[in-house]
């Protein structure tokens, strides 16, 4: 049976920061395991909170390059686009 691709991106809607971090964290390593050098993280538009946990949780991220908000073909301010490093 041939192995699914692992997905570019993760919505987190409808969840909590401390359901969402944790979650974000496996993403992040599964995404760099399966080489994949840029994905989205589709928190929402919200009050922000979810978004401003994400950011400051990404930008200390080991496996991560850079973040920022996603082009709005992405989701502009709902989403971050992550670039992991090589």
């Amino acid at each position: 049976m041939a192995k699914k691709p692992a997905p570019d991106d993760i919505d987190l809607h409808r969840l909590t920061v401390d359901e969402a971090l944790p979650l974000v964290d496996e993403f992040l390593n599964k995404s760099y395991k399966a080489h994949l050098h840029r994905v989205w993280i589709v928190h929402g538009k919200g009050t922000g909170t979810l978004r401003n946990a994400v950011w400051d949780h990404v930008r200390r991220h080991r496996l991560v390059l850079h973040c920022s908000m996603a082009d709005p073909q992405h989701g502009g301010p709902g989403c971050t686009q992550v670039d992991l490093i090589d």
